[in-house]
């Protein structure tokens, strides 16, 4: 596939006099997006704890909690795209913060693991129709030169609502109930609208894809299969269960009929034919699998922190910091060190490292200075903000900018099921390894509830009295077996990323001046 050329037209003065204003404001609309997530991974612990601390949610609907709001998320990124391309950014962007806004509220007061997966869906909802938006509209506010400096700083912006994320966490959880960790997006959502209203240009494709509604229920249910079977599995600690074989089995055909619908398809979801470029496929891929690999590890990070180490809500946000310092440090500087050496060599550089610092965690134990976590989370943020800021720059520059929201939405999408698939993946390696790990510690009786994680086993000691701390010693130990397993996982996944941008991204392109030297070279 050739690139697109880019309409030559400029952007309008007043739109780029305020530029800087209008991407501030798409930033914090992109800040609730990430923000829940990161909250959420701190809260994590406290809703598994039983009423009226918390709601008592197993592993298993932990792990729904998160991804019934990234598989919404993910199954409608494409056709929210689309709509915002036939509607306009701006209107679907307003319409996406308030539906967000009001699942927010509502997973505020769930009463139940099930209402909260469900309310989870809404805020997956709203969320859907929020972030291909923001890039979209980047991308019609600044011109092609400025782009990769505006996508930097747009990704710094994740790295920060990834800092800002599990501290909010922690002191809400400190003082307030678990609730308040949603509850907190409602004033958020308030300011953004408002600002929104006042600033942002409305933009859309004069020439629309149409919607596709038969491939968003296809990926949707191929995608919840999918997962469902892998959690399914993880729960059981069997993955060759009937039930659980037949139901991935059955997620992948589903898929494979998606993919096969949108080749027939003359409106597809997802135009396939992009994935014909090596180049756009390879930097979807290292999208997808950086988000598989970091998902699952920061789902496993707080269970280490909290369950194992002993740290409150607030302290495990504040050791995640350096995670997102280095994001919100690096990210919008990444586009010179692709200046200097290219996007191939400097995504690659950036999956080798979070490759090793995945593997690094198989080293830690319950007695590692607390210092060694540090830093592999400062490195983490490093190798992804050495991914992110290039790959999405190769995306968004692939497709002309009035199909802005579609390019977006691919990013994103894969970016999501990605996530997804390494909480349930990654999950369901760890729920596995942690029962294998436990389950003769236990009585017959309790094997197979409080054998599911780390802290239903510290539920069930807790009910025997002084009887259960002999369980508390093996807990740990298990758990850090089965964290071990899990990291080793992830990194094998990033390895896999590295090869794959190896291969096929681009290296380094000279510069304007570099190149004419070469002519003249060449002349004499």
């Amino acid at each position: 596939m050739t690139t697109p050329a880019v309409p030559a037209t400029r952007i309008p003065e007043a739109v780029h006099r305020r530029r800087w204003a209008i991407l501030g404001v798409l930033m914090l609309s992109l800040l609730i997006v990430v923000l829940d997530n990161s909250i959420l991974n701190v809260a994590i612990k406290t809703i598994s704890t039983p009423a009226p601390t918390g709601l008592g949610a197993t592993q298993s609907e932990l792990e729904w909690a998160i991804n019934a709001y990234t598989l919404v998320f993910a199954g409608l990124l494409f056709s929210a795209g689309l709509l915002g391309d036939r509607l306009g950014r701006k209107k679907v962007l307003l319409g996406g913060l308030f539906v967000f806004g009001v699942g927010s509220a509502l997973a505020a007061s769930s009463g139940t693991p099930v209402e909260l997966i469900s309310f989870r869906a809404v805020m997956g909802l709203g969320a859907a129709f929020v972030m291909p938006a923001t890039l979209a509209v980047l991308m019609n506010v600044f011109e092609r030169d400025e782009q990769p400096k505006a996508i930097g700083i747009w990704a710094g912006g994740v790295g920060l609502a990834i800092a800002i994320g599990p501290i909010t966490g922690g002191i809400l959880l400190d003082h307030f109930w678990w609730g308040s960790v949603f509850l907190i997006n409602v004033p958020i959502v308030i300011l953004a609208l408002g600002l929104m209203i006042w600033l942002v240009p409305d933009s859309r494709d004069p020439k629309p894809g149409r919607i596709d509604p038969v491939g968003v229920v296809l990926s949707v249910i191929g995608l919840v299969l999918l997962v469902y079977g892998i959690i399914k599995g993880g729960q059981l600690a069997d993955f060759t269960d009937p039930t659980v074989l037949a139901t991935i089995g059955a997620g992948l055909a589903v898929l494979v009929g998606f993919v096969v619908f949108e080749k027939r398809s003359s409106h597809p979801s997802i135009d396939v034919t992009y994935f014909k470029d090596k180049v756009f496929s390879s930097a979807i891929s290292a999208i997808a699998l950086v988000f598989f690999a970091l998902m699952g590890v920061t789902f496993f990070a707080v269970f280490y922190t909290q369950s194992v180490r002993g740290y409150s809500p607030l302290q495990t946000g504040l050791l995640m910091l350096p995670l997102a310092v280095a994001q919100l440090v690096f990210a919008p500087r990444a586009r010179l060190v692709v200046d200097r050496f290219g996007n191939k060599a400097t995504t690659t550089g950036g999956m080798l490292l979070i490759a090793a610092m995945l593997a690094a965690f198989a080293g830690l134990e319950a007695d590692t200075p607390i210092w060694i976590l540090e830093v592999i989370f400062f490195l983490m943020g490093t190798g992804m903000a050495h991914i992110m800021t290039p790959t999405s720059v190769v995306i968004m520059q692939a497709l002309p900018r009035e199909k802005a929201g579609s390019a977006s939405a691919l990013s994103n999408t894969f970016r999501q099921v990605g996530g997804a698939l390494g909480i349930a993946v990654l999950g369901s390696v760890l729920s596995a390894a942690y029962r294998s790990g436990i389950e003769d510690k236990l009585p017959a009786a309790a094997r197979h509830s409080a054998g599911e994680s780390i802290e239903a086993t510290l539920g069930f000691a807790a009910k025997l009295g002084p009887k259960g701390d002999a369980l508390v010693g093996p807990a740990n130990d298990a758990f850090l077996h089965a964290m071990h397993v899990t990291a080793l996982c992830g990194a094998g996944v990033a390895l896999v990323g590295a090869v794959v941008v190896a291969l096929f991204l681009p290296g380094r392109t000279p510069a304007p001046d570099e190149k004419e030297a070469e002519l003249v070279g060449a002349d004499k």
